[in-house]
């Protein structure tokens, strides 16, 4: 039965138990997705969802739920086409997003299309094989000069290729937002598919951040997508009669906020090619608490900045700063530490970094496999680099 506490997602967020938070919190970002096409959800979704916050029904039930409620449905409303998408779409992101699979590759981004908008659309997963404009209000109606589609899966191919090849080893955060906003700005641009393109970029990203270590189960998504898309829009476009070139700081802006914790503040306003003198300058409203401090070798804190790739937990640094570019086992990181109970390092060191997304296996598909050792993750790399720095 519902409890009669939490008459919203966001009371979820702020009150509830840590597996409704955490439901809330992908149900949240799914619906604050649809904003990037102008779509909003029904109430009965909203019930829907937090019947499935409640444990009361699953999310395949949640699907064939809405499936029935827009069969049955005998009074049309105008909008009754959008917001059925706007509900699907939902809930078949929020199984995505509960899950912590990624299939890293062309392959896996078409068919992540194919999810996204099963029982939506009838080209779900399939590439476009036309051209495109788009006129952009942040643009002044100008379009983005998309990809050619004859070329759109050698171009997936490329950047998918490239990334996955990419070292995040001695990266600071700088490095690694700018990188980030790169690959995920290019993959946009390529367009693959004639509908749909943003929301399947966001999840994907979504997916990429989870599996290189970083948390972003959070409200920017929900909050800011249309920004998001906008800034996108920005860091792909140029126009040298208007004196206007490719620029990606409102999307490192946005990133910035997602993984570091900052403050910038993502209206869109401040992204328009003709904005007033009013919207020029961007702020970041964010203030840091102290000044970072230079660490000792294993340090016993952290630089004490508002930065969610930062943690003070020193067991975390001190496994941090002794995986460092290495590969190393257990019994490998035990001897470095000065540990000889096991079960107590897994417990106290091990598993926090790797909850926490510093740490991860090298063969994760196999936990116990014989030669398995431990590897920072890109957000652990970062941290690294700037323990060092400091």
């Amino acid at each position: 039965m519902i409890n009669a506490q939490y008459t919203s997602l966001e009371e979820y967020i702020r009150q509830g138990e840590p597996d409704k938070k955490t439901k809330a919190s992908i149900w949240r970002t799914a619906i604050g997705l649809q904003q990037v096409d102008g779509l909003k959800t029904s109430d009965y979704l909203k019930e829907t969802a937090i019947k499935h916050i409640e444990g009361e029904i699953n999310i395949d039930e949640v699907r064939d739920l809405i499936k029935s409620y827009y069969q049955s449905k005998t009074n049309r409303e105008p909008n009754d086409e959008e917001t059925q998408e706007a509900d699907k779409v939902s809930a078949n992101i929020t199984k995505i997003l509960s899950s912590e699979t990624l299939d890293f590759s062309t392959k896996g981004y078409i068919a992540l299309h194919r999810r996204i908008f099963d029982g939506v659309f009838k080209h779900a997963g399939r590439v476009r094989d036309y051209d495109i404009t788009k006129k952009e209000w942040v643009l002044d109606n100008d379009t983005v000069h998309y990809l050619n589609w004859e070329d759109l899966r050698s171009a997936l191919d490329f950047d998918i290729g490239q990334e996955r090849q990419f070292s995040y080893q001695n990266i600071d955060t700088d490095q690694l937002i700018a990188h980030i906003t790169k690959f995920v700005s290019g993959i946009w641009q390529i367009h693959a598919f004639g509908e749909g393109n943003t929301r399947t970029t966001a999840v994907f990203t979504i997916l990429y951040l989870r599996d290189l270590g970083f948390n972003v189960e959070n409200d920017m998504f929900a909050e800011h997508s249309w920004y998001f898309r906008n800034a996108l829009v920005r860091a792909n476009y140029r126009n040298a009669v208007k004196n206007i070139d490719y620029n990606s700081v409102y999307l490192e802006r946005f990133f910035r906020n997602l993984l570091l914790g900052e403050g910038w503040d993502l209206r869109n306003r401040y992204l328009h090619i003709h904005t007033t003198e009013e919207w020029k300058t961007q702020p970041n409203l964010a203030t840091r608490t102290s000044t970072p401090q230079a660490p000792h070798k294993y340090p016993t804190s952290t630089p004490q900045v508002n930065n969610k790739l930062h943690t003070d937990n020193h067991n975390i640094i001190l496994l941090i700063q002794v995986i460092g570019n290495e590969e190393k086992n257990v019994k490998e990181m035990m001897m470095a530490i000065g540990l000889k109970d096991r079960k107590s390092f897994i417990y106290t060191y091990l598993e926090p970094a790797i909850n926490n997304g510093y740490v991860r296996m090298l063969y994760p598909n196999s936990p116990r496999h014989p030669r398995q050792k431990y590897l920072l993750t890109a957000k652990g790399q970062a941290f690294f680099k700037d323990l060092n720095v400091h």
